[in-house]
């Protein structure tokens, strides 16, 4: 130590932070969130841009409007179902999945029987807009989608040999004899 101390600095200060309720905030801008807009990749590929999206105001006001109640048949369901799907050419896996035949009960409500709870979830996340479309379209506020899944256990996929030559045994069992005859293995 040198005997010199050094002049104490002094603190820096910050500026005292006003109350919230004094600082005046920008406007928050709401934006319209469009379901089911434009696609960009339709649009870069030439195809078709659907204008006539619904906004999700819209969606909730259709959704939840019990004054719509226009009688419809299966016939202009089918057709009006046909045209969503042709609003789906980004989308193929949705497409597929909507591609069957829905069928019209009598309390308007719209049953599609699909395969597995892929396509179930797939249906899951447009339901709001497609049920919307449908009531806006077929002008009838009581119209409901409900799915049905029919998991059908298919036959089981052999994958390695022994699996394979087991099932070629059992439609011959005459393959035995071979394998013991030319002392074949097929367990790897």
């Amino acid at each position: 130590m040198n005997g010199s101390a050094e002049p104490a600095k002094p603190a820096k200060t910050l500026p005292d932070p006003q109350p919230a309720s004094d600082t005046p905030r920008p406007p928050v801008k709401k934006l319209s969130r469009h379901v089911g807009g434009p696609s960009i990749k339709s649009a870069l590929n030439g195809g078709q841009v659907n204008e006539e999206a619904i906004s999700t105001k819209e969606q909730h006001e259709l959704y939840n409007r019990p004054d719509l109640t226009e009688a419809f048949t299966n016939e202009q369901l089918q057709s009006k179902w046909k045209q969503y799907l042709s609003s789906l050419e980004d989308r193929p896996n949705l497409k597929s999945t909507l591609s069957r035949e829905p069928e019209l009960r009598a309390d308007n409500t719209i049953l599609l029987r699909i395969d597995n709870h892929v396509q179930d979830d797939l249906i899951k996340n447009i339901k709001p807009q497609l049920v919307s479309w449908l009531r806006r379209e077929l002008k009838n506020s009581s119209i409901d989608l409900v799915t049905e899944v029919n998991e059908t256990e298919g036959p089981k996929i052999v994958y390695t040999d022994g699996e394979k030559f087991e099932e070629m045994l059992r439609k011959n069992p005459d393959l035995a004899y071979l394998k013991q005859r030319f002392n074949l293995d097929f367990e790897g």
